[in-house]
Parts: structure tokens; sequence; C-alpha cells
């Protein structure tokens, strides 16, 4: 699907499923379907990717985490996937496998590890992400971005963040924290101040939902910001879906589509730049 930028830094693609955000010059988006992740399970293991659950060391604690590697002769790049308010689910084990099929090596920490782990009611599970501090959250973070430069599979250098709805707002606040990140992507998740966003060193990908003025409305505004301090950041509003559409099946076709936004986002930088 092509899109094209008009006045404001915004365009519409033709078929009307996706409305494009750029700033700094950027060039046409062409995404590709992307094939949906089988269900996942504690450790998997086929013939393109293997799957696990781990702990790595954040200060003197352990962190409970789901790791997944492509099968490639090379170190692989690495993506940190930062779930949602709900906590470790199928969805971030699925994403991570996701993105272990398209070759990189990607660790999804459970943040509610040091609260006993994700409980297995979702409402337990938001009111204990409402009580996480968000220092600790970042040394949990960066927790994961050493553990993932330790491993011989991994790039070091080559490490990306993304996250979904509570994540996709820590994704964009752990941007602003980590300058060593080269990538980081935004799911639907809100923005942090201004001043704290000139701290962001990496490119960055938005991906909003048109039914989700909650978050959408607030997206140009942030998008100004961040061209203002000299920050690539290019984003979408994809039409006739709602907050958490990724996750969602009822438009299978948006969501491939966002997804494979997202995977030529992270080749772009994190394996060819």
């Amino acid at each position: 699907m092509d899109h094209k930028a008009v006045k404001g830094g915004q365009g519409r693609a033709k078929s009307g499923a996706a409305i494009s955000g750029v700033v700094l010059g950027i060039g046409a988006l062409v995404t590709t379907s992307l094939a949906r992740p089988r269900p996942s399970s504690p450790a998997v293991a086929r013939p393109d990717i293997h799957a696990e659950f781990i702990k790595y060391a954040s200060g003197r604690d352990s962190i409970t985490a789901y790791i997944a590697y492509p099968e490639r002769r090379d170190a692989a790049p690495a993506v940190i996937v930062i779930h949602e308010v709900f906590g470790m689910s199928d969805f971030i084990k699925q994403t991570t496998e996701r993105l272990a099929q398209q070759g990189f090596v990607a660790l999804a920490p459970d943040l509610l590890t040091r609260r006993g782990g994700t409980p297995a009611k979702t409402d337990s599970a938001v009111a204990l992400i409402r009580l996480l501090n968000a220092d600790t959250i970042t040394q949990d973070l960066n927790g994961a971005a050493a553990y993932l430069k330790s491993l011989k599979a991994v790039r070091g250098d080559r490490i990306g963040v993304i996250g979904f709805c509570w994540g996709g707002s820590q994704s964009f606040r752990y941007a602003t924290n980590n300058p060593a990140l080269r990538a980081f992507v935004v799911c639907y998740g809100a923005a942090p101040d201004t001043a704290a966003m000139r701290r962001i060193q990496a490119p960055g990908l938005g991906v909003y939902a048109e039914n989700d003025a909650r978050i959408t409305a607030n997206v140009p505004e942030a998008a100004t910001a961040l061209k203002a301090a000299g920050r690539d950041y290019r984003y979408t509003v994809y039409a006739g879906v709602g907050h958490g559409f990724l996750r969602q099946t009822d438009k299978p076709a948006v969501a491939d589509t966002a997804w494979a936004a997202v995977m030529r986002f992270f080749r772009d930088n994190l394996e060819t730049k």
C-alpha cells in the first residue's frame, strides 16, 4: 500500500486503510502481508525459531522474560517487547515469536515479576501495573538490554524496543532514557512530556488507531515536538480500527499492514544502518 504525505504531515491511503504522519523527510511506506504467528507454548522449538522463558538480572533481583531466537548463522539485532497493561500474555509471546520469525532476537520481560509475576486474572494484572514505579521499570528494561548485549547471538549495538497499550507508553518513555537504542516503536501508547522527548536519540515509529481518540488526538502535538527537536518520528493512524487492534482478529488485513510497517522499520534501522 502506498502512502503519500500531504500538508500537515498526514496522508490517506487510496484504499482508506490508513492515515500517515511523517516527521522529517520520509519516503512512501510499502507494506506486505505477514502470516499470523502460531500459538506459543512455554518452550517452542521449530525450524525457524526457538523460544523459552529465562531469567535475567536486574539489580539484586531476577526478572522473568520470554525470549525467541531466529534461525540464522550470524548474530542478530534484538528487540525488547513491552507488554500491555494486562502483563505477560499469549499475544506478547506470539509477538516475540513473530519478531524472531523475521530475523530478530526478541525478549519480552514480565514487568510484574517483582509483584509475583503476571496473575491469571486480568483485573489483578491491571491493578498491579498501576503500582509499578517508573524508575524500577527503566531499571528492568535496562537489565533486559544488558542481557541481550551479553548474548553472542545478538548484535549488542543494534537493539530496539516495541510496546503496546501501556507498553507503548513505556516504549516511548524508555526511548527518552536509553540513548543507545537504535529504534523504538509505539503501538497506541501515550507520549511523554516535551522536555523528556528532547532526550530521544533513536528514530521512532508510531502505530495508532482511528477509533482511539484518547490516544490518537494527541499524536500530532507529540510529532510536532519531536520534529522541533530534530527527531525522526513517523506515525500512521489506521482507519476503521480501535485501541489494541494488533491483538484483535476482526480486521486482520489492517493488522497485517501495520505489522509489515513495523518489521520494515526495524529492518531499516537495526539490520541495514
